[in-house]
């Protein structure tokens, strides 16, 4: 049986650019970061830091936290904007929902708060939760799961649910990948690990294959989309993907990056497509000397020397379990839109590195997320049939 793409026929966002697909678009094409100078940062709570948070917003019945509205608005988005483009649901919806840290400020103010404990307080917090309320909001009954391998959980959520389509489980999925953990105990151990950058504005510090690179600001995100082979008006269509696991250590990449190479090869063959088709890499790009030498060596051996890379992590942020997803919305909107949104150029670069919004000629996309741990991540996108 020769199974096809899949397509992505509807798009929901909340970022640090606020609630909506229109405010993250129009965030990214104009290059300027999403992060701003925030309080309540520190050890003591009493310092300024650079981050791109969600804002407060979205519906009260959503839920008592940012995560459960974000969750719930970037879903509605996507299933609102898909329907508006033609797409009908079939008998069985999945959901998937990507996610790493959830629910971090209930939890917090949980086991901080005095007796008695309220069942809903608890109850709230639950994974299952969203994905309930969500699924009850719909009437959707196809199954419903969590899917988490750290910064590289939105393109495993993606891989699975084409995997629960070509099994023929489902016949759409609802795609979600939610991560709120900016808390200052997660961004001061972000900071120690050497990897954040909390004290600069972001383009002074995260540079993707640039000079001068000092790691990446930290965001957060909840990004949507509708996953299926029933449209007639789609972003882009999923061809294929993979995944590997270096199987070295618990925040280094393994230094002779075979399996991160692997990954790309196998997701290349899993698609059906030939490196020297490549026209982009959409890269994990978090700025850190790793993941630049990786990603880097991948674009040089690997694709054409015509191919371009970019990130839009100096943008959005690197939004954590969301990253991925977030990223994958923002290639699907560049083939609907005709740009890509790429990060200025602000210090020496590599020469095939993209320098702020860029017109887009189709062609395939790969998108490429290295998530701590050693999980690695590709998937290969290309424009709507």
């Amino acid at each position: 049986m020769v199974l096809r793409g899949i397509d992505i026929c509807g798009v929901g966002t909340v970022t640090g650019y606020g609630w909506g697909t229109g405010p993250f678009w129009d965030g990214l094409v104009s290059g300027k970061p999403a992060a701003t100078l925030t309080p309540g940062y520190g050890l003591d709570g009493n310092e300024l830091a650079w981050v791109a948070r969600v804002p407060d917003g979205g519906e009260g019945a959503d839920g008592r936290s940012r995560f459960a509205r974000a969750m719930r608005a970037a879903a509605r988005a996507a299933i609102t904007d898909a329907r508006e483009r033609g797409w009908r649901p079939g008998r069985q919806v999945g959901l998937l929902h990507a996610v790493v840290l959830g629910e971090v400020d209930l939890w917090r103010n949980f086991y901080r708060s005095g007796p008695p404990k309220q069942m809903r307080d608890y109850l709230a917090q639950m994974p299952s939760t969203p994905m309930s309320t969500l699924m009850q909001e719909y009437g959707f009954h196809g199954p419903a799961m969590n899917v988490s391998a750290m910064c590289a959980s939105g393109n495993a959520g993606m891989l699975t649910a084409k995997a629960w389509l070509d099994a023929g489980i489902v016949d759409d999925v609802v795609f979600v990948a939610t991560d709120l953990s900016l808390t200052p105990d997660n961004l001061e151990q972000f900071v120690r690990l050497g990897v954040a950058v909390a004290d600069t504005e972001p383009l002074d510090g995260c540079r993707p294959f640039q000079e001068g690179s000092r790691g990446f600001v930290m965001g957060e995100a909840s990004a949507a989309m509708v996953l299926s082979r029933q449209t007639d008006r789609a972003y882009a269509r999923i061809l294929g993907g993979a995944m590997t696991h270096d199987g070295h250590h618990v925040t280094s990449i393994e230094p002779g990056l075979s399996e991160v190479q692997r990954c790309f090869r196998e997701a290349l063959a899993n698609a059906g497509v030939s490196p020297s088709d490549v026209r982009y890499l959409n890269a994990h790009g978090p700025g850190t000397a790793q993941c630049d030498r990786a990603e880097g060596t991948v674009l040089e051996t690997l694709f054409p020397a015509e191919a371009r890379v970019y990130s839009v992590k100096p943008l959005v942020g690197h939004c954590q379990g969301a990253a991925s997803a977030v990223e994958v919305a923002a290639a699907a909107l560049a083939y609907e839109h005709g740009v890509i949104p790429a990060s200025p150029i602000v210090a020496p670069a590599h020469p095939q590195l993209l320098d702020g919004a860029t017109p887009m000629d189709g062609g395939i996309t790969v998108k490429s997320s290295l998530g701590m741990g050693g999980h690695n991540s590709v998937l290969v996108l290309a424009p709507p049939a």
